[in-house]
């Protein structure tokens, strides 16, 4: 047997192997999967979708099974779960895949939502790296002293890097990707940004250094705690 046969063979066994652990709760995986993984996914990746497809197991695991059955046959709910395949392949943390799953299950689950916003959703996901969902959870409770078990958990993240006038580069470099993560999450919508005021003349405070405005506070917008709600990170007090 060549390589290319032996790399074929091993991919066979693989997909039987993830769809005979899914075929409970995930009908419909093992027929997807094959055809993505021969299609669009990279071999180095089905590790990735091995994993995920255990994480999407216990959570549709929870949901009865007619729900599933009855979305089968729709094209949204199809697109909805390849879309959620090959984001899957290209996730790196556990943690990802299962933001990725949790919006699948609450598509199913949820009837304030349609599978048409579990996939916009899905694709707003796609535009935040993992360091940004953690700034974003922090903008849920922007009050000082607030979720502090989540702000000591992730404080490597959430610390706050300032720049002075003499700051050197690499303080100046990490300000500005910092920065930048927040103007991210502003730019797609997920958080809003309230304006700092002079007591005095009732007008914007500018920051010395950048120039910019400075901030007072964020706080995530409708957008941002659908988001979150969505891939399992609201928080539980509000």
């Amino acid at each position: 047997m060549n390589n290319s046969n032996e790399l074929n063979s091993n991919k066979s066994d693989l997909i039987a192997s993830i769809a005979k652990s899914a075929v409970g709760a995930v009908p419909f995986a093992g027929s997807l999967l094959s055809e993505l993984v021969s299609s669009v996914i990279p071999n180095q990746r089905i590790d990735r979708l091995t994993k995920y497809v255990k994480i999407l197991e216990q959570k549709l695991s929870q949901i009865p099974a007619q729900d599933i059955e009855e979305l089968k046959s729709k094209e949204e709910f199809i697109d909805l779960v390849e879309e959620s395949f090959v984001q899957a392949s290209r996730s790196i943390s556990d943690e990802r895949r299962g933001y990725i799953a949790s919006i699948l299950a609450n598509g199913i689950t949820n009837d304030s939502i349609d599978l048409e916003d579990s996939k916009f959703l899905l694709k707003l996901l796609q535009e935040l790296n993992d360091v940004e969902i953690i700034w974003l959870r922090f903008f849920q409770v922007p009050t000082i002293g607030g979720d502090e078990e989540f702000r000591k958990k992730h404080e490597n993240v959430l610390s706050a890097i300032r720049a002075y006038v003499g700051s050197d580069k690499e303080t100046l470099q990490k300000v500005a990707v910092q920065s930048n993560y927040k103007k991210h999450l502003e730019r797609l919508g997920l958080i809003k940004n309230h304006i700092r005021l002079d007591n005095e003349t009732n007008m914007p405070k500018f920051d010395k250094i950048s120039g910019q405005p400075e901030i007072s506070y964020s706080d995530t917008t409708q957008l941002g705690t659908m988001l979150l709600e969505q891939i399992g990170m609201k928080e539980e007090k509000l």
